[in-house]
């Protein structure tokens, strides 16, 4: 991480893929920063063009490590407190001046603050949602690093003090917005499973472990109370742990999937030569 003399000021970090509907609303809401930093990690859309035209300095930078990209960000804040956004996240006036007094009264080297999530427009209170805390304000000085290529989380000295305001999180917009992140980070999540050298799976492991989200979700942490969007995201995340265990029975194969095609394709083409 950068050695540089900081100030006693805070730098805004929005990471960001293919964010151009969401950017510019998320840059309005951190205007209040003394920095504001983009780190666009491989858009091919217009993120990084739309984030400079707002002001913002954007950072090109590639990773399939959430904790690497969060990592990049350090190197070129140069005030003393950091505060890390996500695209689909917004700060509220509330929120922003909590944050401001904080960083300058409390002896605290970290902020913790929960999310308030909205699925598909409607605020979410139940299936786990409502302690969805996330640690974002650091003291720059006390960051040490971020681990996790997936569920990133962070390392710092000291303890995090929450806040009593909430972040906006506009997440889950659609159904197939789910789906691409999912097929994103589902695979993340498997090959992880597959490097912990995961037992077998089998269908009554990959059905187990749908029916156990499920019922964890919509039952036992009440995410029915939140009616049909409740139940639907107890769904989704019911699906995305099928999903996982469909991956890893995949790429435990032996052959490999991709090897038994080449097999096929080499057959198929040796009937080919043989009938020329």
């Amino acid at each position: 991480m950068k050695k540089t003399e900081l100030t006693p000021s805070i730098t805004a970090v929005i990471i960001a893929r293919n964010e151009s509907a969401m950017i510019l609303s998320a840059l309005k809401t951190v205007r209040w920063c003394d920095h504001v930093l983009v780190i666009d990690n491989g858009s091919t859309d217009n993120t990084a063009e739309l984030a400079e035209t707002a002001g913002a300095k954007v950072i090109s930078f590639k990773s399939d490590s959430f904790a690497r990209v969060r990592e990049e960000a350090i190197k070129h804040v140069t005030t003393k407190w950091i505060l890390y956004l996500d695209a689909d996240e917004r700060i509220t006036p509330t929120l922003a001046k909590e944050i401001a007094v904080h960083t300058e009264t409390s002896a605290a080297n970290a902020f913790s603050i929960l999310r308030k999530n909205y699925f598909f427009g409607h605020p979410v209170t139940y299936g786990g949602w409502q302690e969805d805390v996330v640690t974002r304000v650091f003291k720059v000085s006390q960051l040490k690093e971020w681990v996790g290529d997936i569920h990133e989380s962070p390392n710092f000295n000291g303890e995090a003090e929450l806040l009593n305001s909430s972040l906006v999180h506009l997440t889950h917009r659609s159904v197939t917005d789910n789906l691409k992140k999912s097929a994103e980070w589902t695979q993340k999540e498997a090959t992880a499973f597959i490097e912990a050298n995961i037992a077998p799976v089998t269908f009554k492991t990959i059905l187990r472990k749908g029916l156990m989200e499920f019922w964890r979700r919509a039952i036992r942490d009440k995410g029915y109370k939140d009616g049909m969007v409740g139940l639907l995201e107890s769904l989704t995340q019911a699906i995305n742990r099928m999903w996982i265990y469909m991956q890893i029975w995949e790429l435990q194969q032996e052959p490999s999937i991709p090897e038994r095609y080449k097999y096929l394709e080499d057959e198929i083409q040796k009937k080919w030569k043989k009938d020329s």
